[in-house]
């Protein structure tokens, strides 16, 4: 990540949002879930991956653009990257990175 890309945190929805430009990437939800917005063809493709499932805010089942990952998942800190780049890609906030020859 660029030093110069500042991401915002944010209470929101029972949640601790983390924002790239105003736009939700991830959230800290109680009992160490992650809420990860992503782009709903890239969300119906991560709903197979074991620990993930739709979010669910109050009585709504969200879109799957909106997933939660229970936090066995995300133990491991390349995991934790990966929702992080996926979320970053899905939201178009992921930021080049020059090439080295």
């Amino acid at each position: 990540m660029s030093a110069d890309v500042e991401i915002e945190e944010r209470r929101m929805f029972g949640t601790r949002a983390f924002l790239d430009d105003g736009r939700i990437l991830l959230g800290a939800r109680p009992g160490g879930v992650l809420l990860v917005r992503v782009d709903d063809e890239s969300g119906a493709t991560l709903l197979t991956r074991p620990g993930v499932a739709r979010a669910v805010m109050g009585s709504r089942t969200m879109s799957s653009g909106w997933l939660d990952v229970v936090p066995g998942v995300i133990e491991d800190d390349d995991e934790l990257m990966f929702w992080l780049d996926v979320a970053r890609e899905s939201t178009g906030s992921a930021v080049a990175t020059p090439e080295t020859d």
